[in-house]
């Protein structure tokens, strides 16, 4: 079993659903934190969605449903570990286009191993 540190990072230049990750088929993730930065003076909000499988065919939940993020600020969406099991899908959908960044920390379990 191989344990990967990675991160998933998006400049959300548009307000349409982004795919910030998806889970291989063969892993595990732990997401570690979702930190959301808005590099204008104005404000705007974001919605956090996960799938249970391709977002054209799978179920939706909402995580954050238009969570707002101040103008010049940064905040931590997670407040303790969210797991994702095989092929669930997180995207991230931002109010308005051109002022959110957001960098995801995660910890890949490849099951191959076992």
């Amino acid at each position: 079993m191989a344990n990967i540190y990675k991160n998933a990072k998006l400049d959300l230049t548009n307000n349409t659903a982004n795919t910030l990750y998806e889970v291989p088929s063969d892993s595990r993730a732990l997401i570690k934190s979702i930190l959301v930065s808005d590099d204008t003076n104005n404000g705007s909000s974001i919605t956090v969605d996960l799938f249970n499988g391709p977002p054209a065919s799978a179920s939706k939940f909402n995580l954050f449903k238009t969570k707002a993020v101040a103008g010049n600020s940064t905040i931590q969406l997670l407040e303790e570990p969210l797991i994702l099991m095989e092929s669930e899908v997180l995207q991230v959908t931002a109010a308005d286009a051109n002022r959110l960044h957001i960098v995801a920390s995660i910890l890949e379990i490849n099951r191959n191993d076992q």
